[in-house]
Formats: C-alpha cells, structure tokens, sequence
C-alpha cells in the first residue's frame, strides 16, 4: 500500500518536474516571454518569476530524488 502511494506521488512529481523544466528559458524567453516580459533585457534568472521557478524545480528534483531512492530500498529489501 505504502509503495503504491509512492510510485503514484514520484509519478505526480515527474510530471510535474517536466512542466517546470519545460517553463524554463532556453536560448528564448522562457516564463518572462510568455507573460510579456522584455526579451533579452535581462540576464538568465534574474527576474523574480524566474528565480521562483528555479526554487520550485530545486524542491521537485529533491522530492524526485529522495522518493525514488525510498522506493528503490523498499523494493530491494
């Protein structure tokens, strides 16, 4: 019961971390751009959307991270 939650929650969370890797700026705008920034005025990540985005994707990869880890040893043990 406890490892189908987790594979429902990690699943959740890889979708999740791919919308927000998606949202990021590559060699355009990124988020800024969608929502009307002024594209290419400013460096990489400084806009506060940006810096925000950033934050959220570091806690979606750590979530990722840790419960992959928690199912890969309640499986192997």
């Amino acid at each position: 019961m406890l490892t189908d939650a987790l594979v429902v929650i990690d699943v959740i969370v890889a979708v999740g971390l791919v919308v927000l890797i998606l949202l990021h700026s590559g060699r355009g705008g990124g988020l800024s751009d969608m929502f009307g920034g002024a594209g290419g005025s400013s460096a990489a990540g400084s806009t506060v959307a940006e810096r925000n985005l950033d934050r959220i994707t570091v806690v979606f990869v750590l979530l990722f991270a840790f419960i992959t880890v928690a199912l890969s040893l309640r499986w192997g043990g």
